[in-house]
């Protein structure tokens, strides 16, 4: 007897088959089947020959791999009972719960009393799909492994993408061929991490960022992860994640996987970031007010640092507002006895030495300039040099001889006692003074992965969130060190990269547009002399990188030449001007035969607008720049093509190449299999095109 089941929207289809009573397998994921598609044929021509040196029967690639049925990779669930006996499961089917848009499956394991769910919901627009696992025990269990439901990867595709990193340097790529055995990637930090973002493409052959089918996933969860993309000696492949193994220090009768967001693209990597985008914007963000225009910052942390004075802070808002900035963020020093990085974090009352008259004084001055206010909290951590510390030294996760990091601990935010303290001081801020927005920073790691840590901070900003739900949070993590769609069900930012260096953050936003939409991205203009990598950068390019995302500032305003403030102030101004069919656009990564180009395309849902951000990082290898090809324009219809900063051209852009001297009118044909010419320009340059559909 065979079970099928069918979950598809207008792009794609998921197939899950079961024979008898085991465990279901995908067993068909892509373009979407003709309707009244025979699922038991499927199911039947499925089925793989069995030759010398295999079992007589091959093992089910199933939503949960068992050990017990001799699968021969690794399992979707490791369990051990209370008493420390290994646990091998062996699930028949109990029920199947179908819905329009969604499937549930119940099996039971009468012997060991474990039960196992897993949920699958597909999304008609965002075409995402979500997966979510648990297991259910009579009696408490340990946990070692749970896999959410697990899919298989195309064999038609030699390699997988998955993305590394470090402070300052987030979201880098990496091109891993596919081979026998297993890429096991684990990320044991207690935080989403800069190491190991929780993401995987896997591009069949000759998929690029705008052709060809793509499979895409997301692990959905802030506390640390594993990723297991994995080719068995058959040939099958598949793709796990979940939590990082062992975070679960006590034995517990219910587990439950994050989140596992997956996707299908018939046009490319974009089709996977397109889904990606929109599912976080439109399906998990809350934003307190949504019909608001993302508003410019302003933050001070790299004009200020920890000296503090109201002086010296209304002048900086002043020059702020000048340029442009609609909220100003009073960064980390604010507190305690806040000199250095190395006292009073959690003791979160205001200085009173740079505050004498509290911060309401700053507060109404940026105010009366047209900006909002934004302050910096660091909740999770804690110095010991600090009156909290010293009063409550319990209150620390791990030991008291560990390692520092930043000059701080961890505090356990498990316990109710922190939580509370930390919603009774933070409220304290938010009632007293006019606040909508709070910066929340997270600058270690943990002393040790525990996943209820994760659960204690979820709790703690969705107790706040509840309390006072018109402010905004920003997650920040020594940068990008907790951007997940976990953290972003409760928060409306995320700040990308301490970096503040334009080649480097155009770089990082580049590529994680893959999962991230421009209204959840923060960037800034830096520094003309950048804090973090020493490099010298044109305002131009400083301003254009920081307009392709969530626009701010965070540098000394005072710095600024005459020439610098006319650049800046027109930049934003464009920005502002853009910025709400932006927030709604698609961004697209452009295949460029260049690669010191680093080019996307903002393409409005209507299709009747777009923005295409060309930065060059380097010089060519050629003389002259290679044509850059559109994507997903009308291939009959004409557009009228404008270079917005044409005045940016250098004096030896000698020629007249029509981009240069007005706008031009093309054939989406064109655009998308010939492409833009564009001017030569110097590296550490973008180029701005606007087009419009006729």
């Amino acid at each position: 007897m065979i079970q099928t089941w069918l979950l598809q929207d207008r792009r794609q289809s998921l197939v899950l088959a079961a024979e008898r009573e085991q465990l279901p397998e995908v067993i068909y994921w892509g373009p979407r089947l003709p309707d009244g598609e025979d699922l038991n044929a499927l199911a039947q021509a499925h089925q793989m020959d069995v030759t010398g040196g295999m079992l007589d029967q091959n093992p089910e690639l199933s939503i949960c791999p068992e050990a017990s049925r001799s699968f021969p990779g690794q399992p979707g669930l490791i369990l051990r009972a209370g008493d420390g006996t290994p646990l091998l499961p062996n699930f028949r089917f109990e029920n199947a719960s179908e819905k329009e848009n969604s499937l549930t499956f119940s099996y039971r394991d009468q012997a060991n009393t474990l039960t196992y769910r897993a949920h699958f919901t597909i999304h008609p627009v965002s075409h995402m799909i979500t997966a979510r696992a648990e297991i259910d025990a009579d009696a408490p269990v340990h946990l070692h492994w749970l896999s959410a439901p697990v899919f298989p990867a195309p064999q038609n595709s030699n390699e997988v993408i998955d993305f590394s990193g470090r402070w300052c340097g987030e979201f880098q790529i990496n091109h891993t061929p596919w081979s026998a055995g297993m890429r096991d990637r684990e990320n044991r930090t207690g935080r989403t991490g800069h190491e190991h973002f929780p993401g995987l493409i896997v591009p069949c052959k000759g998929a690029t960022n705008t052709r060809g089918h793509a499979y895409g996933f997301h692990y959905g969860w802030s506390g640390g992860h594993r990723m297991i993309a994995e080719e068995l000696p058959d040939g099958r492949r598949q793709i796990q994640f979940g939590n990082a193994t062992m975070t679960e220090h006590a034995p517990q009768r219910k587990f439950t996987s994050a989140p596992l967001y997956a996707i299908f693209s018939d046009d490319g990597i974009n089709g996977c970031a397109v889904g990606f985008q929109r599912h976080l914007r439109d399906g998990i963000l809350r934003f307190p007010n949504p019909d608001r225009p993302r508003p410019v910052h302003y933050n001070c942390w790299e004009a200020v640092y920890f000296n503090h004075t109201l002086p010296e802070l209304k002048e900086i808002a002043e020059r702020a507002a000048a340029l442009g900035a609609e909220r100003f963020v009073l960064d980390d020093g604010w507190f305690g006895k806040r000199d250095d990085d190395t006292r009073s974090l959690s003791d979160w009352e205001v200085d009173r030495r740079k505050y004498p008259d509290g911060l309401g004084p700053l507060i109404d001055h940026v105010q009366g300039l047209g900006m909002s206010f934004g302050i910096w909290f660091e909740p999770e951590m804690i110095n010991p040099d600090s009156d909290t510390y010293r009063a409550h030294p319990d209150w620390v996760l791990g030991d008291v001889d560990q390692i520092l990091g930043r000059h701080q601990m961890v505090l356990n935010m498990a316990l109710p006692e922190v939580q509370d303290f930390l919603v009774e001081r933070i409220s304290a801020v938010l009632s007293e003074y006019e606040i909508d927005y709070i910066k929340w920073d997270h600058n270690r790691v943990l002393p040790i992965p525990d996943a209820a840590q994760a659960r204690g901070s979820y709790a703690l900003i969705d107790r706040l969130r509840a309390a006072f739900p018109h402010v905004e949070i920003e997650s920040c993590s020594s940068g990008g060190g907790r951007i997940d769609f976990g953290i972003l069900e409760r928060t409306h930012r995320v700040w990308l990269s301490d970096s503040n260096d334009a080649l480097e953050r155009l770089r990082i936003q580049h590529n994680a547009a893959i999962f991230l939409p421009m209204v959840v991205t923060g960037s800034h203009v830096g520094p003309r002399h950048c804090h973090t990598s020493g490099r010298v950068i044109d305002i131009r390019m400083r301003a254009w990188v920081a307009a392709q995302r969530h626009m701010g500032f965070e540098m000394d305003p005072r710095e600024l030449t005459e020439d610098e403030v006319e650049v800046l102030t027109r930049t934003t101004t464009w920005w502002k001007s853009n910025r709400d069919w932006m927030a709604q656009a698609d961004i697209l990564r452009l295949d460029s035969a260049d690669p010191s180009l680093i080019a996307e395309q903002h393409l409005a849902q209507e299709g009747n607008k777009f923005v295409v951000f060309a930065g060059i990082t380097d010089t060519s290898r050629q003389i002259t720049p290679r044509p850059l090809p559109l994507t997903r324009l009308s291939p009959g219809a004409r557009y009228r093509i404008e270079l917005v900063n044409r005045h940016d051209a250098p004096a030896l852009s000698r020629g007249d190449p029509a981009l240069k001297t007005g706008p031009l009118e093309l054939s989406g044909q064109y655009l998308m299999n010939h492409g833009l010419m564009l001017p030569w320009q110097f590296p550490l340059n973008m180029w701005v095109i606007e087009g419009t559909k006729l």
